[in-house]
């Protein structure tokens, strides 16, 4: 749920817009509507900046009152979840991984595998999908809260999703050549985005009572995979580009690879740390030739 400003912009926009649209609202209200605990988010934010945990009436009032001119939302929290799964999707292909929000940036991905039953790992990458699909969105990542066999999308709007190798660094082979797959297959079979969004498809499923979340889910996959062309992708990809994870793994493997992964390094952290990080990223990598 968005909550105005708390310090609006100024400027000549601003001023209609709020004239017009900006009621008097109650944010205890709002708040007591989605339920403690809650976060506080900025609408648009990204890198974790601006997050609150709400437990009461007394951090609501200062986290938004922190809030400046950050445009804000309330969400709610889903207490002693069992997983978080992020979810990167590139073109049709979806590689979901196992994601500590607590931990540094490079110890978040963890190398983890089957962490989900089969059918919840399955939702998992079809809510990706359906995401994507529904938004004409090619490149995005989808963060996912699992309790029990519960599956609850937190946060699915990622413009330009973390794909840097000190991020992903095992899973960061896999992304380069989906991107290399899926880049190839448009160009040479002359795709081009629809620009239409044709939600009317996705509403009459969405509206339809007789079926349940399971059929939807599989109706909705459908739609994903028919906008993707899922079928005629794998079928150039078996063709056309069954070599490109040799290709990479030749790549990764190189001597040219071990400069960039040094540069990288070098670029990012600080001399007294870089040994031990250039270690660490290359030890992964090893992990993910072998």
């Amino acid at each position: 749920m968005l909550v105005p400003y708390k310090n609006p912009l100024d400027n000549s926009r601003w001023a209609y817009t709020s004239a017009r649209y900006n009621q008097p609202f109650d944010l205890d209200a709002l708040a007591g509507s989605v339920g403690y605990p809650m976060y506080m988010k900025p609408y648009d934010g990204g890198a974790w900046v601006g997050v609150s945990k709400i437990r009461n009436s007394d951090e609501l009032h200062a986290a938004y009152d922190a809030s400046g001119k950050m445009l804000m939302h309330l969400q709610a929290a889903v207490e002693d979840f069992d997983v978080f799964a992020r979810s990167l999707t590139i073109g049709p292909e979806t590689m979901v991984m196992r994601f500590r929000p607590d931990r540094p940036m490079h110890e978040r991905y963890e190398v983890a595998h089957d962490f989900l039953a089969p059918a919840v790992g399955d939702e998992v990458v079809t809510i990706s999908r359906l995401v994507n699909a529904f938004f004409r969105w090619e490149f995005n990542s989808c963060e996912s809260l699992v309790k029990g066999s519960e599956v609850h999308p937190i946060d699915y709007a990622n413009a330009c999703p973390d794909v840097a190798v000190t991020s992903l660094h095992y899973y960061f082979p896999w992304a380069m050549a989906a991107l290399l797959r899926w880049t190839v297959f448009c160009v040479v079979t002359g795709r081009r985005p629809r620009l239409d969004m044709d939600t009317t498809a996705y509403f009459a499923i969405a509206d339809d009572r007789s079926l349940g979340y399971d059929e939807k889910l599989a109706r909705y996959r459908r739609l994903a995979d028919d906008y993707f062309e899922t079928g005629k992708y794998e079928e150039f990809c078996a063709e056309h580009l069954a070599h490109v994870d040799e290709i990479v793994h030749d790549w990764v493997g190189s001597p040219a690879f071990r400069t960039l992964l040094a540069e990288t390094v070098r670029a990012q952290y600080p001399p007294h740390e870089q040994n031990r990080f250039l270690a660490h990223f290359t030890g992964l990598i090893d992990v993910w030739l072998r």
